[in-house]
C-alpha cells in the first residue's frame, strides 16, 4: 500500500509542474520477450500510464500487471498466477531520470535513463539507453533493457526452466501529448 502511495505521489509531483512542459499518455507500451531454443514468449501491455517532464528530465510509468496479453491464454494464466502473482502484486512501476540534452525543437535526442523498476514487490535499479523524439507537438520516448526473473524473486520451476530465458528483454514506448 505504501509503495502504491509513493508511486501516485511521484506521478503527481511530475504532473504538477508547469503544464506546457509535461507530457502524458494512458496508452503507453511495455512488452517483454523471452526466447530460447525450446520456446518463445511474448507479452505486451498497451495500457501503460506515463508522465514525462523533459525540463526536469523526469519520467514515471505505471501499469497493471494483468494488462499483459500473451499469444497463448495458458501462458497468460500461468504468468499471472504462478510467476507475477498479479493478485498479490497488481502493479509495476518505473521512476527515473534522463541524462542527455533534450531540446525543444523537433528531432531525436539520445538519452540514458536511470531509475527504479518495481515489479513483484521488488525494486531494483535499471539503466537503459533510450531515444526521446519531439515531433508535431508530441513527445515520444522509447528504450530497451533486460531483467533477470530471479532479481525480482520470481521462481521458475525446473520443469519449464529451459523454456524461459535467463534474461528477459523489455521494450518500453510512450507517445505522449502535452498535459492540459
Amino acid at each position: 500500500m505504501m509503495k502504491q502511495l509513493i508511486m501516485v505521489l511521484a506521478i503527481a509531483a511530475i504532473a504538477g509542474t508547469a503544464k506546457a512542459q509535461n507530457y502524458f499518455t494512458r496508452s503507453g507500451f511495455v512488452g517483454f520477450y523471452s526466447t530460447t531454443s525450446q520456446e518463445s514468449v511474448k507479452a505486451e501491455n498497451k495500457q501503460v500510464y506515463a508522465v514525462i517532464d523533459p525540463t526536469k528530465k523526469a519520467l514515471a510509468f505505471t501499469l497493471l500487471v494483468k494488462g499483459f496479453l500473451f499469444e497463448k491464454e495458458l501462458m497468460q494464466q500461468h504468468f499471472n498466477e504462478n510467476y507475477a502473482e498479479s493478485d498479490k502484486y497488481p502493479k509495476a512501476s518505473f521512476n527515473g531520470t534522463m541524462e542527455g540534452n533534450i531540446g525543444t525543437a523537433p528531432g531525436e535526442y539520445p538519452v540514458q535513463v536511470n531509475g527504479q523498476l518495481t515489479f513483484h514487490g521488488v525494486t531494483k535499479p535499471v539503466t537503459m539507453p533510450a531515444t526521446v523524439t519531439i515531433q508535431q507537438g508530441k513527445l515520444s520516448a522509447k528504450g530497451n533493457f533486460t531483467v533477470k526473473p530471479e532479481d525480482y524473486n520470481i521462481t521458475i520451476p525446473a520443469l519449464v526452466r529451459e523454456k524461459i530465458a535467463k534474461e528477459i528483454k523489455v521494450q518500453v514506448q510512450a507517445d505522449c501529448l502535452p498535459s492540459k
